[in-house]
Parts: structure tokens; sequence; C-alpha cells
């Protein structure tokens, strides 16, 4: 088993944490770098990942984005915003020398690429991994209030209740979240599962409603304008899409990074939800390992 390293970098006054699998050598392949999901969320469910550090001989780098996990940190709103995250990832790369790398960004961590690739012109960074991302905050919430019309109509009176009024509290309105959430994101943690999925650990709830917003389909935080489709042939990195057949990334979403992006692959995983690498983990890392060695 490879061995893991962890440690904190000085970020903004606070701290990163970070958590590194295997050890750098001079083979050729390039380190890669985790981007996880939230805002708010951590790097735990990338440890069913750990495997690629031997199956692949390469080093993987995790961390968990100020304001969760490792790194969480409230009261400090204005911190919530994509140059924040962008100007950490900067900092991680720094701080770890990660001059050549390459990066895998599930949901908000594919965003995090899109914006970083156009934004800061990255160098260095030899692919991505889009895993259930999004160039648009409108398209993403455009296909949350579609699929809301396939719910029992209870549930959708709850939503279309709480977006009128602002109210996003009571039964009614967290029974029809969760039922949308089961549908398009969850992924049932079992007895039988790796322990990274249902480890306790802190979510950064603040930078999620002040990032994004109350649900999945009301992006109404800093995020809201987050808006790159006219933009994405401006990517010049090759980029690997994946995302499942039952994902908040919908089909819809998913094609429109491929068709936008100049140099993508995509790969509808047709057993998954929002997380790809957890419902078809096989599958996913061996189309990973692939990718990898074709971009290196």
């Amino acid at each position: 088993m490879a061995k893991v390293t962890e440690g904190y970098m000085p970020f903004l006054g606070h701290q990163t944490y970070y958590r590194i699998v295997g050890e750098r050598k001079d083979n050729g392949k390039a380190p890669l770098v985790f981007l996880h999901g939230g805002p708010g969320s951590t790097h735990n469910y990338f440890e069913v990942l750990d495997c690629v550090a031997d199956m692949d001989d390469r080093q993987l780098v995790m961390y968990d984005q100020i304001g969760c996990g490792k790194s969480y940190l409230d009261g400090h709103p204005e911190l919530w915003n994509q140059d924040t995250w962008m100007d950490e990832l900067d900092a991680l790369r720094k701080h770890l020398d990660l001059d050549e790398c390459h990066m895998l960004g599930q949901s908000w961590g594919g965003m995090l690429q899109i914006c970083y690739a156009i934004e800061r012109q990255p160098k260095g960074v030899k692919s991505y991994v889009i895993s259930s991302g999004h160039p648009s905050s409108s398209l993403w919430a455009q296909e949350g209030l579609r699929r809301i019309k396939m719910m029992p109509e209870d549930m959708q009176k709850a939503i279309h209740h709480a977006m009128e009024t602002q109210d996003f509290t009571g039964e009614a309105y967290d029974a029809a979240v969760a039922e949308y959430m089961r549908r398009y994101c969850d992924y049932p943690v079992t007895e039988d599962s790796p322990e990274c999925l249902s480890r306790e650990k802190k979510h950064g709830d603040e930078a999620y409603l002040y990032g994004w917003g109350p649900n999945e389909f009301v992006p109404s935080g800093t995020l809201g304008d987050f808006e790159y489709v006219d933009r994405l042939n401006e990517i010049k990195i090759p980029s690997f899409i994946c995302s499942g057949i039952q994902d908040l990334c919908s089909p819809l979403v998913a094609k429109t990074m491929y068709d936008g992006i100049p140099d993508s692959k995509w790969e509808l995983f047709t057993h998954s939800h929002h997380m790809c690498f957890v419902e078809e983990t096989e599958k996913y890392i061996d189309l990973l390992i692939k990718w990898l060695n074709q971009h290196d």
C-alpha cells in the first residue's frame, strides 16, 4: 500500500489540509490532483481511488478546500467565491511543487477546473478529468427544475413554494429535496461501503450557502453567475468528461461540455448517479489510468 503523507499549507492566515498518496518518482508520470465538490464537501470520497497510486505508480494529491473538512472555517462569507478557491489551488501547486500535474475535479471541483483553465490559463496541467461538473449555473438550475417536474405533485409544490417565499425550511420541503438528491446524487452507504464514505466529516455549510445557494437548483450565491458555455473553446487542456446516467450533471450538461471543449472525451456511466468513481469504481479506475498515461 502506498505511503500516505498529511500536512497543512498556510493560506490567507488559515490552514489548508492536504493528503498525499504515494511518492513522486522520475517515471514520467505527473501527480494527479483531486478537487472535491461542494463547495463545502471534503476529499474523503476520493480515497476510494487510493489504489491508483499503486496500480499506476503515480502520486495522488488530495486536499480539503478552505471552509470544510480539516480546513474548516466559517464566519468569513467574504471568502466564498471562485477567486479564493482558484488562489488556493495555485498556492497548493506552488507549496507542493506541482509544476506538472493532472487534475480530477468532481461536481464543484469540475467547475473549478473550468474557470481555472479559462481565467488562469495554468501552465503544466497535462489533462483534466471533469467528473460530474458543469459550465453554467443557469443550465444546472434549468435541468434541476426540469427534473422536479417528474417528482410527485406534493413535492413539486413544496419546492416551488420555497422558491417563491425564499423560505427553504419545513418538513415538506426537506422531504422533497431529499427525494431529489436520492434520485440524482446520493450513493447509499451500507456497512459494506468503504470507510471513507461513512466517516464523520465537517461540512462547509457556510461555504456552500454563500458560494452556491440553499440547494442544487437555486444557485443564489457567488457562483450564481458562473457562465462559461460560450468560452469552453478557450480550454486547451485535454479534458475527460465523466457523468452518470442519473446524475445531477445531466446528459445535456455533460454533452454541453463535450461539445464546447475542443480536445475532450465523454464517458456516460450507465449505472451511476453523481459519483461515478464510487458507484462504478473498477470501470472508472480503468478508464482513468488509460487517460492519464495517454496524456503524460
